[in-house]
């Protein structure tokens, strides 16, 4: 089998092509693999660490005014579709998979024109545009939340799941909390702002500080890499020190391993976080991103919210009080962690990969009827 993925911009894009990619070579260890990145992208420092080969376009998103800016863009998806085509031609795939962002756009849109299998993925509840325009040449569309089936073409899209859920539910960990001088015997909550971390959430934990550290549960905060400094200074500033119970990160490795030590998580509402949050069963508390396209991040939290798998804060009305409450809720009300802890692991879809990689066998079989 021989199979092209593309997606780009963001991990959450990139991650579900990756893990995807492990679950073909489960099923067919002879698997040859392309990914298509752009120049721009994150992508171009994570796939080549995977060891998959990589080849880049130069594309480049649509400004939403109107300017020179988007003739130049329009100018460059043609040059990609043109360029995807030589390798299309050139690495003879059976199928072609995008999981979203611009240069997924050029390559699919290429084996398309092609008519070469085409599976597209949405890991969001709103569609992305790039996912729209690509659904009606598409072959088979996969989806990670049920509310986004209706944004595409009915006929051709199914709920799978994200394939980050199966490959998070599938890791061995060893990580033990003594690693960071904390105890293994303690209730625990993680507090994640994301890769780069989240001024307003970071500005909350630093409010709540005194009263997390007389808690009784312990607190691992993670600031994000370039925030670190700012938030110790911050610290500093109120002659506040973390007490025993608490740990002040800028950043965390292998995010996996943490998760499945924590009973209690604080993140943003990216469709990455969901499906590893699901995937474990951890029951959170989810503080949606307002600066995202569609604001996604909302209707993703608020999916988790109605199926009773988590709490919600709006970030405009994030206080510490709110944020200690909320945490003191989950972690000081054992039946309600519990009953949230359940509807977590329903929503979550630990076989997440395998039903991808189901639809992408099925879009094969379709195109050879």
């Amino acid at each position: 089998m021989r199979v092209i993925l593309s997606g780009g911009g963001t991990g959450g894009h990139i991650y579900p092509a990756l893990a995807l990619v492990e679950v073909i070579k489960h099923h067919h260890p002879e698997a040859e693999f392309l990914y298509v990145g752009s120049e721009r992208g994150v992508e171009s420092t994570i796939v080549p660490k995977a060891g998959l080969p990589f080849v880049q376009l130069n594309v480049q998103g649509f400004s939403r005014s109107i300017s020179i800016h988007n003739i130049k863009t329009v100018q460059l998806f043609l040059k990609a579709v043109k360029e995807s085509k030589k390798i299309i031609k050139q690495f003879k795939p059976d199928v072609v998979i995008g999981t979203g962002g611009y240069v997924a756009g050029a390559v699919v849109y290429a084996a398309q024109r092609m008519n070469i299998p085409t599976v597209i993925h949405e890991q969001n509840s709103v569609a992305g545009v790039t996912n729209k325009f690509l659904s009606r040449g598409a072959t088979k569309i996969g989806v990670a939340f049920d509310i986004a089936k209706e944004q595409f073409p009915i006929q051709k899209v199914r709920l799978v799941g994200n394939p980050r859920a199966q490959q998070v539910a599938e890791m061995k960990s060893s990580f033990s909390w003594q690693q960071i001088g904390l105890r293994d015997d303690k209730e625990t909550v993680l507090i994640f702002g994301g890769s780069q971390g989240a001024p307003a959430i970071n500005l909350a934990v630093i409010n709540a500080m005194m009263a997390f550290n007389v808690r009784n549960y312990q607190v691992v905060f993670v600031t994000g890499p370039k925030r670190y400094e700012s938030v110790i200074k911050l610290l500093q500033e109120k002659n506040i020190a973390p007490a025993e119970n608490v740990r002040i990160l800028p950043y965390v490795d292998d995010m996996p391993s943490m998760l499945k030590q924590t009973n209690v998580i604080v993140s943003r509402a990216g469709a990455t976080s969901i499906a590893e949050i699901t995937s474990l069963g951890i029951p959170s508390i989810l503080i949606p991103s307002l600066h995202v396209t569609g604001d996604h991040q909302t209707k993703n939290a608020q999916s988790l919210v109605d199926a009773g798998a988590a709490l919600a804060i709006v970030e405009s009305e994030l206080t510490s009080d709110k944020l200690v409450t909320a945490v003191d809720s989950l972690l000081l009300d054992e039946k309600l962690s519990d009953k949230m802890a359940a509807q977590a692991t329903k929503v979550g879809m630990p076989d997440a990969g395998d039903r991808l990689y189901k639809l992408l066998i099925n879009a094969i079989e379709d195109k050879k009827r």
